[in-house]
């Protein structure tokens, strides 16, 4: 046996075996001291001068980046301006004027302030940029110590594991030096998952017990299908996964090679298969795995750490080079969805005690219109390409919809008065994330051009679960037939108006639900890039007519236990060659 197996999120899928390295910051434990009258000055420049070398060594990290590697420039870019965010460095300089703490502490104090705000804040993707937020405090904190974040790597190809580690961490690693890593902090929607993604690295986050089992470990297998990480491995463990890696190897070039071709069953129905994309970067990997468009754009990234919000050509150059990279094929713009204005420098607001029941998604929109008009006249400008659409997050109702759209006419009134070209007849959509958008998307298909279903929020506001909760983590494991029933009302009724219909959400992802979206004829499938070859390449192996037997099954089963069985035995007797590379699910343990 091995010495440890730990259990964490695989948010880059692969095989890595070999040397582990861990790695541990030096500057754990801070100093707390009172700083004289007479030194408070010199204090705060001490904490400046640490702020500066910190930022640069990210724009350090930038510098060793090809031109090919533009998600890596966009993520340490993000973490160069929380380096200069005000929030950060300037809060803690008033923290050693006003209370003469000494910088360490001051900074320490900030992080923890920051760390109860983003935690009120209703969006996964928001909350974990605190992660950031403490890894950027950290390289400053090494600053304060005179010591380096972490020691480089001395031995080829390792494995590293650590309690957390940044973009700019992993840029400074030099070619060859990591194979794989796995980390104690950080979800499936955290920057260094992004980055995994992007490296095409085996990567696991959330591992649990990785500080106290890894220090000592020497050797270490990083398995990205089923999420674990294994720990001095034995011998026959070794040659497990080595045999797996190769048969993995094999079928990632198999199924890439074909990722171009259409997503057909072979009874010839066909689903667009789409990309999920969180910035620009993502946009050269999205043509490569096979994507026929961007299904969903998450804009808040163009929000996240700024002390002022981004103007109105900032965004429209970012949106209208999207769009220009992706054209011919569809871009859909999501408008800003988070709520907690706190994380944006110019709004401030009150928290709330329950933020994913208030002012989040279009409701922040709607209660900061200068933003909102800002952002679609952005898009409305972009959308001159001729294949950009935009979507509402978060709608509950049809006075709300009904808002959202005077202030998109007004918009367009506005450019049109100023001679700014903009898309005339710009598709528009809705998120349906509620359990009340569900019950009406009968009225509310009237209103749009094309639905898009959210199913993490779905799933959350269906079944009362947060995702991020491991507590009620097991709640999620399966396919709740609450879930599938509403999806299908939301795909009848939009058929039934004639507008078609995206899921998008891991749901996209998740190969167990995939023949039950294709039995309901869904129209569109948009997911992260790395899983559309695989995606694409089980739907052209499928017959609809099977799907929609499955389909009249799991609408009268009783449970998620007998759906999600159901879905095991339909995949595996099915594609019985390609189950050992499914990422596997958790075995089904609710009824």
């Amino acid at each position: 046996m091995a010495g440890a197996i730990l259990s964490g999120i695989a948010v880059s899928t692969g095989i890595a075996i070999g040397p582990c390295l861990f790695l541990k910051q030096e500057t754990q434990n801070l100093r707390h001291s009172l700083v004289p009258l007479d030194q408070v000055e010199q204090e705060v420049r001490r904490l400046e001068q640490a702020i500066d070398k910190a930022a640069d060594s990210f724009e350090a990290a930038r510098l060793t980046l090809h031109p090919g590697q533009k998600l890596q420039w966009d993520l340490l870019t993000s973490q160069l301006m929380i380096c200069r965010d005000s929030k950060l460095g300037g809060s803690a300089a008033r923290s050693i004027r006003e209370q003469r703490m000494n910088a360490e502490w001051a900074l320490e104090e900030c992080v923890t302030r920051l760390a109860d705000t983003f935690s009120r804040l209703s969006s996964p993707y928001i909350r974990e940029r605190i992660d950031d937020v403490r890894l950027v405090a950290n390289r400053i904190q090494a600053r304060l110590a005179n010591a380096a974040s972490y020691p480089r790597p001395e031995k080829g190809g390792s494995i590293i594991l650590a309690p957390d580690l940044t973009p700019a961490d992993l840029a400074a690693f030099p070619g060859g030096h990591l194979t794989a890593f796995a980390v104690e902090q950080g979800g499936p929607t955290s920057h260094i998952g992004i980055l995994a993604r992007g490296l095409r690295t085996p990567a696991l986050v959330g591992v649990l017990g990785l500080s106290e089992k890894a220090p000592q470990a020497r050797e270490a297998i990083v398995d990205g299908l089923h999420g674990r990480l294994l720990l001095d491995p034995d011998p026959e463990e070794v040659a497990v996964y080595l045999a797996l890696r190769e048969r993995l190897t094999e079928y990632e070039k198999r199924v890439r090679a074909d990722a171009a071709l259409p997503a057909e069953t072979v009874d010839g129905e066909r689903v667009d298969i789409l990309a999920n994309l969180e910035s620009g970067g993502e946009i050269t990997d999205m043509r490569s795995c096979g994507a026929e468009g961007a299904g969903l754009v998450r804009t808040e990234f163009s929000y996240i750490a700024r002390t002022a919000l981004p103007e109105e050509d900032d965004l429209y150059k970012e949106y209208m080079d999207m769009a220009r990279s992706v054209y011919p094929h569809k871009i859909a713009f999501r408008t800003f969805d988070a709520g907690g204005d706190k994380i944006i420098g110019s709004r401030k607001g009150p928290l709330e005690k329950n933020p994913a029941l208030g002012l989040r998604g279009i409701r922040f929109s709607l209660h900061h219109q200068d933003m909102f008009r800002s952002q679609l006249r952005a898009i409305l400008r972009a959308g001159v390409m001729g294949n950009a659409a935009l979507i509402f997050p978060l709608i509950s109702g049809l006075e709300e919809l009904k808002l959202a759209k005077s202030l998109l006419n007004e918009a367009k009134q506005e450019l049109g008065a100023e001679k700014i070209p903009y898309a005339r007849d710009l598709p528009l959509g809705i998120m349906v994330e509620l359990p009340s958008t569900v019950l009406i998307s009968d009225i509310l298909a009237r209103e749009v051009d094309f639905f898009s279903i959210g199913t993490n929020d779905l799933t959350q506001y269906s079944l009362g679960v947060d995702r991020d909760n491991r507590q009620v983590e097991y709640l999620t494991r399966a396919i709740h037939p609450a879930i599938v029933r509403s999806i299908k009302l939301v795909v009848d009724n939009a058929h039934a108006a004639g507008i078609p219909v995206c899921v998008c959400g891991e749901l996209a992802a998740d190969l167990y639900c995939l023949p039950l979206l294709i039995g309901m004829r869904v129209d569109e499938i948009s997911l992260a890039p790395q899983s559309i070859p695989t995606v694409k390449h089980l739907i052209r192996k499928m017959r609809a007519s099977n799907c929609r037997e499955m389909l009249r099954e799991a609408l009268s089963a009783p449970g998620g236990a007998m759906i999600d069985n159901m879905a095991r035995q339909a995949l595996y007797s099915s594609f019985p060659e390609d189950s050992d590379f499914f990422a596997c699910r958790p075995d089904a343990d609710i009824a």
